[in-house]
This record gives structure tokens, sequence and C-alpha cells, in this order.
């Protein structure tokens, strides 16, 4: 158990941090699913289009607040990049 006043305002701030982040993962997570399944169900193209731009813009805003990797982003912004065009050209 923490002894001291600075660890002991560590572990609550840490705490904070943590349910902050995993709110915000959840979120992207969620948007991904989303767009993940708007694709597998063949949803208009305008649907999926602005799926991908609202699931693109919180990945880049986790990689901004340093909650995902910038490269974790890049490459999972890529990845549902060439899955949106994939199912779109259809």
């Amino acid at each position: 158990m923490a002894q001291h006043k600075s660890s002991k305002k560590r572990i609550k701030s840490d705490a904070k941090k943590n349910a902050r982040n995993r709110s915000y993962i959840s979120s992207v997570r969620t948007a991904v699913k989303k767009l993940r399944v708007a694709m597998e169900k063949g949803e208009k193209p305008e649907t999926v289009s602005s799926l991908f731009a609202n699931a693109q813009t919180l990945l880049a805003r986790a990689a901004t607040k340093g909650i995902l990797h910038k490269n974790n982003a890049a490459r999972r912004i890529s990845r549902l990049s060439v899955a949106v065009k994939a199912t779109t050209k259809k």
C-alpha cells in the first residue's frame, strides 16, 4: 500500500486517467464496430462513408491524446479505408 502522500495522490489520478482512457477507447471500438456491421449489411455508401469519417476522427483524436500510439491509429484508419473502398465499389 502507498505510504507517501504523493504516491496516494498518484493512485487517485491514475484511476481517473484510466477511467477516461477506457471510456474513450470504448467509444472508438463502438464506432469501428458500427462501421464494420454497416459494411457487412451492405448499407448505402453515404452511410458507410459517414460512419468511416466518424471512426477516423475518433481514432485520430485518440492518437493525439496519447490513448493510442499514432502508428497504431494510422494502421487502423488505413485498414478501415481499404475495407470501405472495397465495399463501396461493389
